[in-house]
């Protein structure tokens, strides 16, 4: 398996010039780095106006490797191929490495660049990017790929405190300022150092913003300390996201939280990750707390708030479970409305954990949940209400991992054990170890509540000084209860109250979509994501209408379901170029992408949407397929597609409001686009 590392841009806070200055001085050792032990210049090339400087070197590398591995491989050192390219008009120097010792059976690739910072023409900016595929090592490959590792993790961490010790050298030896290049200057490797100029003080940077996402500064301040290895999966698994999710991509809070949830395994991360944002565009929640509105009986009986913050600056949420009635809640609403009502919550915390971010100055992505327990008995056990509080915590637990900090859970009664019986398992390992139980009244002692939580801000309800505006509770009266048949439909017009449909997609069966065109020049607009399986867009034309859509032909099989219907318009009868015509390219897209793009309609008539089954290209017969693909095209074509869409017409009027916009405001036309696809969702 291929190791990948992407680092984020690491910024120095000195011109270009400096910098290389400070890295030169790397060479041909470095104490600060005691594995690096030689390097020789092998070849050095100057262009003629001494703008360019090309330099090879070998370097020998003493790796911390077991005695044992060194003789079996039979070397001491290990030798790597360093070429350096400087362009000193561009301000720029690419560096490439690649291993020269067991070429054969190791593959090492690294390439870095040093570029001035597109903001600031006296700051630098340094990215990093590796890859390790080891064929074979003697039987020792995992053994290998671990030392690897280790070992280019603990340089990538030392790389930016070596520039910036060399940085401090010269400043010590009195040089704080290097001439830019000109076609005048000298053509040396570096230019030589000029005499102490004393220079007006960089401006502190500024503190990093959600949009400055690939800065080593902003992933410090928003995000925490990562290691590198950790900063490389963000990176990666966040770049991932923007090539297949075209529109709007998680915030990188988001996105690192999945990553905690996998131990940073990308390949798990990615899959969870993918699952979750399906679900949040199927359930539009990411505008729950705009178009949420609890009802009244949940005001006003659901006994849980928002009350200030830890000692961890974490927002702290306050949970009376034992006083309140849960039979009464899921009777007068249903289970939909309880689950949505914890959603919020969900989303009000990570807004909170967003502010508190701000205010205190660190990284806060999770909060604190305090759960009273003093009242609970046999009656908090009715089968129904812990049926819906397994199903709330079963979608929590998969779609906000790592948001909660720790549970503390107070005045657990003799009842207890056995809720915690039935809901443990559905909880996660990680988040049963942020788990705190204190029975009756331990938690007023030392180890207790005041080691989390100010004694100014404990609730009176728990011997404390502070009000707490949580609800009391108490018993919903049975007038509010909802017949069966009231709450079924109110269920199903919760869970299905989305703006997107879903369409399943077999071999020979596509899914057809009719849109029907009155003005020339209007837009049609679509957003899908592709649940299952890899199919092809298309979008035709048609001057008459189709017939009314056919049924099913696999329909008898059993294989639709409400929820993915399947629709074809397209007669067979009908031929390309004479019956319809094609007005986009086909595009491909692959399981798990996320696509939203327009069209300008330039004729009135009958527009169809397609998605269509992609069927893997058919091997030549002079290139045999291998076993792999073989087992793969079977795998992929006894499973049906699925995706999940949705699609406006925008009239030609207000395409043309935003197109005039953007000529005065200087709106890209990918904003455009995007703001055709979400339509009133922006």
């Amino acid at each position: 398996m291929v190791q990948k590392y992407q680092s984020p841009v690491r910024v120095y806070k000195h011109p270009f010039e400096l910098v290389m200055a400070a890295y030169e001085r790397r060479f041909p050792t470095c104490h600060l780095i005691p594995m690096f032990v030689a390097s020789d210049v092998v070849n050095e090339e100057t262009s003629e106006d001494g703008s360019t400087i090309r330099v090879e070197r070998r370097c020998a590398l003493d790796v911390d490797a077991p005695r044992l591995l060194k003789r079996i491989a039979g070397v001491d050192y290990v030798y790597f191929i360093q070429k350096n390219t400087l362009n000193r008009k561009e301000r720029t120097l690419h560096i490439e490495s690649h291993n020269e010792t067991f070429s054969n059976r190791v593959i090492i690739h690294e390439t870095c660049c040093y570029s001035v910072h597109p903001e600031n023409e006296d700051w630098t900016c340094f990215e990093q990017s590796a890859s390790l595929d080891i064929k074979s090592f003697f039987g020792f490959e995992s053994t290998v790929e671990k030392i690897a590792m280790k070992q280019y993790a603990s340089s990538i961490k030392k790389g930016k405190e070596i520039i910036e010790f060399y940085l401090r050298e010269l400043e010590d030896d009195g040089i704080t300022h290097m001439p830019r290049w000109s076609p005048f200057s000298c053509s040396l490797s570096i230019p030589r150092p000029t005499s102490l100029i004393t220079t007006d003080s960089l401006a502190e940077i500024l503190a990093g913003t959600p949009e400055d996402k690939l800065d080593a500064d902003y992933i410090k301040r928003y995000l925490g300390d990562l290691t590198p290895l950790q900063e490389s999966c963000l990176i990666r698994l966040r770049k991932w996201l923007q090539e297949t999710h075209k529109g709007k991509i998680p915030k990188d809070e988001h996105i690192l939280r999945f990553l905690r949830a996998r131990d940073f395994n990308m390949d798990k991360a990615r899959e969870i990750l993918c699952q979750s944002l399906t679900w949040r565009k199927q359930h539009q929640v990411d505008y729950l707390l705009e178009t949420w509105s609890s009802p009244q009986v949940l005001q006003d009986y659901y006994t849980g708030g928002w009350h200030h913050h830890d000692r961890d600056g974490r927002p702290l949420y306050i949970l009376r479970l034992g006083q309140m009635d849960t039979k009464g809640l899921v009777r007068a609403l249903g289970e939909e409305s309880l689950l949505r009502h914890v959603l919020s919550i969900n989303e009000e915390g990570l807004r909170r954990c967003e502010e508190n971010t701000k205010v205190f100055g660190r990284p806060i992505s999770c909060w604190t949940c305090l759960v009273d327990l003093e009242g609970l008995n046999m009656r908090h056990l009715w089968r129904p209400g812990v049926k819906a509080l397994l199903r709330i915590i079963e979608v929590v637990e998969a779609n906000y991992p790592e948001t909660l900090g720790r549970l503390l859970i107070l005045r657990a009664p003799r009842v207890f054990p056995v809720l915690w019986t039935l809901v443990s398992p559905f909880i996660d390992e990680n988040t049963r170890k942020k788990f705190l139980i204190y029975a009756g009244n331990d938690y007023q002692g030392p180890g207790g509540l005041v080691d989390y939580i100010d004694k100014e801000i404990i609730p009176d309800f728990l011997g404390g000084e502070c009000m707490c505006e949580v609800p009391e509770g108490g018993l919903v009266p049975k007038s509010m209860y909802r017949t069966p048949e009231e709450l079924e439909n109110e269920d199903v017009r919760l869970w299905t109250e989305t703006i997107y449909q879903s369409a399943s997609i077999f071999k020979g069966a596509p899914h057809e979509l009719l849109i029907e065109i009155i003005d020339a020049s209007s837009v049609i607009t679509w957003d899908f994501d592709v649940c299952k399986g890899d199919v092809v867009f298309n979008i035709y034309h048609s001057k008459r209408a189709p017939q009314p859509p056919r049924k099913d032909p696999l329909g008898t099989h059993g294989i639709t379901s409400p929820g993915g219907n399947n629709v074809q318009l397209i007669d067979k009868s009908w031929t390309l170029g004479q019956d319809y015509s094609m007005v986009e390219s086909p595009l491909t897209c692959k399981e798990g992408e996320s696509v939203q793009g327009s069209h300008i309609t330039r004729w009135p008539g009958f527009y169809i949407l397609q998605w269509k089954f992609y069927n893997m290209p058919a091997c030549s017969a002079t290139n045999l397929p291998r076993v792999d693909d073989v087992l793969a095209t079977l795998q992929v074509s006894s499973h049906k597609c699925k995706v999940m869409y949705y699609t406006e017409v925008l009239g030609s009027e207000d395409f043309r409001f935003l197109v005039g916009i953007s000529q005065y405001s200087g709106i890209t036309s990918a904003s455009i686009s995007l703001w055709l696809c979400y339509g009133i969702k922006l």
